[in-house]
This record gives C-alpha cells, sequence and structure tokens, in this order.
C-alpha cells in the first residue's frame, strides 16, 4: 500500500525480476501505525498533502504505475463540516491536476465506516459528491466490493451506474474480508457481469487470507486462462 519506507529503485528491480506490474499505490496517508487513514480532509496538513503528492509522483514514476489512490482521512471532530469539505476539495483538485501532468490518474477509494469508524468517505455517493464538486478529468472512483457490501449491497447496480467514473476494483468477500468463497458475496456471478459490462481494469485482491495465502489463492484457479 505505501511502498515509501523503502528505495524506490530496489522496489523497481524486485518488479524487473519477477515480471510483475505495479498496479497501483497509496498517496501518503499520515501516520497509519497510529491510526491515522490519510490526510486529504485535514485543514492542518495541507502542505503535508501537498508534499505526499510529490513524493507519490516521484515513487510511481520510478516504478512504472500509472494509477494513485487517495485515502481522505478520519474527519476530524473539531472542525466545521463545511471547511473539512472545502479542504479536501481543492486538496484533490491539487492532486488531480499534479498526478495528470504526469500522466497517473487519480483514485479515490470511499471505505466502509464500520472498520474504519469515522472515516471521511464511507459512502460511493458520497465520494462521488465530492468527485462533482472537484470537477477534475483525471479523478476516478476506487471501487472495492467489499465495502460496498458492508455500508449498502447494491454491488452490480451500483457498478453499472457508476462504471464510468469507476478506474479500479477491489475485492474480499463479507463477512471477515476474506478470499472469495467464504462469504456471502456471489464472486463468480459478480466477475461474469464485470465481463459483460465491458471492465478492463485490474481487479485488486485485497483481502485477509482465511489460513495461509497459497492456499488461500485456490479460489482464482477457475478464473485463470491460459
Amino acid at each position: 500500500m505505501f511502498p515509501y519506507d523503502h528505495p524506490k529503485e530496489a522496489i523497481a528491480q524486485a518488479l524487473h525480476r519477477n515480471e510483475l506490474v505495479q498496479v497501483l499505490h497509496n498517496l501518503p496517508a499520515g501516520d497509519w501505525a497510529g491510526g491515522e487513514r490519510g490526510i486529504a480532509c485535514l485543514p492542518d496538513r495541507i502542505g503535508e498533502f501537498q508534499d505526499g503528492v510529490g513524493r507519490a509522483i516521484d515513487y510511481a514514476t520510478a516504478l512504472g504505475c500509472t494509477q494513485l489512490n487517495c485515502l481522505v482521512g478520519l474527519t476530524p471532530s473539531t472542525v466545521d463540516v463545511d471547511r473539512v469539505r472545502r479542504v479536501l476539495v481543492e486538496n484533490l483538485r491539487f492532486a488531480g491536476q499534479q498526478l495528470a501532468d504526469a500522466g497517473i490518474r487519480l483514485l479515490v477509494e470511499p471505505v466502509n465506516s464500520k472498520d474504519i469508524p469515522g472515516f471521511h468517505l464511507d459512502r460511493v455517493d458520497k465520494a462521488v459528491a465530492i468527485l462533482d464538486a472537484v470537477g477534475s478529468p483525471n479523478a476516478f472512483l476506487q471501487f472495492d466490493f467489499y465495502h460496498q457490501q458492508r455500508m449498502d449491497g447494491e454491488l452490480l447496480a451500483t457498478y453499472r451506474r457508476l462504471k464510468d467514473r469507476i478506474a479500479h476494483i477491489q475485492i474480499a468477500d463479507n463477512p471477515g474480508r476474506n478470499e472469495p468463497g467464504t462469504g456471502e458475496i456471489n464472486y463468480s456471478f459478480l466477475f461474469e457481469a464485470l465481463d459483460r459490462e465491458g471492465y478492463a481494469g485490474w481487479i485488486g485482491c485485497e483481502y485477509k487470507p482465511k489460513a495461509a495465502t497459497s492456499a488461500g489463492l485456490g479460489w482464482v484457479a477457475p478464473y485463470l486462462r491460459a
């Protein structure tokens, strides 16, 4: 999620050596270990956010990564909500333009507030409203079926409604956020529907393996094509 603790040259070499593609990574998100989940909506962190955009572009360029995701953060309890919104919109406008100049897409991810209480954009429609206010042609949704299921459901209907604004998809099953096939989400149905709808992007497996990682990858076998 965050490559910044490692030299970008070393990561680039590892990607090349293992024939891997860096699909995306996150913008710097503050003190993650200390509980922060992004700083884009924090009025007292604007300079830090802008510096982080530059650092993220530096890494993404070195890694050949064409998408960067913004986790907007927790809603500050001591700041007027209108000011929080204004700061977020301006920060995303800044990021969208800076990333566009570098040939990188900006993604914004709604995250369910059951897993992360207080997350500022906890529903897809909230994120869409912010993107509308931003007005950048270089700002898109990162759509996570797990977060959508936790908050509102209507997975395929929501995807269809917003598919022109979705640049990346992530998956996990519910409950538990484990691999597909361990919960209630019918991923066979959804994958077939995504094919029919013409989705051509990546699908990120952002789940916690229920047991060992390798054993947990068994679910993907029916979907692999030679």
